[in-house]
């Protein structure tokens, strides 16, 4: 009988272990880890139906942090797979979660000054209680993108006030400025307000397309800064192939705040 009671659990997990299928591109990468630097396992297709075993939280593909692990014992971003539901689908992975706010080796400007600030609250909206957004993510508080449902994972009382929403804020600057001086080499210098304008423009489009971008590499090979600025962010204002206001706005003032002289130096290190 015991034999039997476990054998009948065991097909059970299998019978509830829902398949979803991969969307949004025609082949996707399973890594070794829950991060776009993680080894490539293997491929799946467009359409494709995978079996998620557990989920992780990971590095940020286009506004999304979870990583579905999958039956093939790989991850995959969850951006890439249609499970419905903009949050966890399945129970969180034992350990080996890469996370989202990577630790850069060095000293770098953890935070960024007054006029960045003060450009990303204007473009972001302070939204008390967690709300969808315009691309149907959960956000919160200054843009704040919901990694549990119901953004569990925030500290703070519900409805935010302005200053638990800057007090949040603050911590998701810290995670961008990381992802920031994770891939940048340290033969680059910026200014604080480069700096700025850059931590903005990757607190709209998320650590894994900083990472895919071509703007590290360019800086990386000592290419003048607002140079690269001018010549990137252009091409970041669009969804769907269509240009919005909203965010050729926002890219006309990063651009602008880069070109804002300064003596004081954010990158490699605070000054």
């Amino acid at each position: 009988m015991k034999f039997i009671a476990i054998a009948s659990a065991f097909l059970a997990s299998i019978v509830l272990t829902s398949a979803y299928p991969i969307q949004k591109a025609s082949v996707i990468n399973c890594r070794s880890s829950p991060s776009t630097s993680g080894k490539v396992v293997k491929t799946y297709k467009l359409n494709q139906d995978i079996k998620i075993s557990c989920q992780a939280t990971g590095i940020d593909v286009k506004g999304n942090t979870i990583w579905d692990r999958t039956m093939d014992g790989c991850y995959v971003s969850d951006y890439y797979v249609k499970t419905g539901k903009n949050g966890f689908v399945a129970k969180k992975c034992s350990g080996g979660d890469s996370k989202p706010n990577p630790k850069p080796t060095g000293t770098y400007c953890k935070g960024i000054n007054a006029r960045a600030t003060k450009l990303i609250k204007s473009f972001e909206s302070f939204v008390p209680q967690p709300s969808p957004d315009p691309s149907g993510f959960q956000t919160v508080g200054y843009g704040h993108k919901c990694q549990q449902e119901g953004c569990k994972e925030v500290k703070y009382k519900f409805p935010l006030t302005q200053a638990t929403a800057s007090a949040l804020m603050s911590q998701d600057v810290a995670v961008h400025t990381a992802c920031l001086a994770k891939l940048l080499k340290s033969n680059v210098k910026l200014n604080d307000n480069q700096w700025g304008a850059l931590t903005s423009w990757v607190f709209n489009i998320g650590c894994g397309n900083l990472a895919s971008s071509e703007l590290t590499g360019r800086l990386n090979k000592g290419e003048n800064p607002n140079k690269v600025i001018d010549s990137v962010f252009p091409n970041w204002r669009s969804s769907k192939g269509k240009i919005l206001p909203g965010l050729k706005r926002r890219r006309d003032e990063e651009m602008r705040l880069a070109k804002v002289p300064s003596k004081k130096q954010a990158f490699p290190s605070c000054k």
